[in-house]
C-alpha cells in the first residue's frame, strides 16, 4: 500500500472498526493483536502494543543478588550447555 492510497472502514454500533486486510498483513496484525490508540491533533494513531512493560537498568539492578566472585564467560557458557543437556535427558 503506498502512502497516496486511501482505504475506508465503518464504525459498528459496537464501536469496533475493521481495519483492511493490506494494512493487517502489512503490519503483521494477526487476530488478538493488541492495539495502542492514542489521538493526535491529525487523528488517531494505531500501534501494536509492546509485548512487555518497558523497564530501566535502575527498575531491575539488583533484583537477583550473586554472593560470590564474578563468573567468566566460560563458566557461563560450561553452565548453559550443562542445563541444555539436563533438560535434554528428562526428555
Amino acid at each position: 500500500m503506498t502512502k497516496a492510497e486511501s482505504l475506508m472502514t465503518v464504525v459498528s454500533t459496537k464501536g469496533q472498526v475493521i481495519l483492511p486486510k493490506s494494512i493487517r498483513q502489512h503490519r503483521h496484525w494477526a487476530a488478538g493483536t493488541r492495539l495502542v490508540v492514542e489521538e493526535t491533533p491529525e487523528g488517531v494513531l494505531l500501534k501494536a502494543a509492546p509485548l512487555f512493560a518497558t523497564t530501566r537498568p535502575e527498575d531491575v539492578y539488583g533484583s537477583l543478588p550473586y554472593q560470590g566472585p564474578p563468573k567468566t564467560l566460560e563458566d557461563m557458557d560450561a553452565s548453559i550447555v550443562a542445563e541444555a543437556k539436563r533438560r535434554h535427558a528428562r526428555d
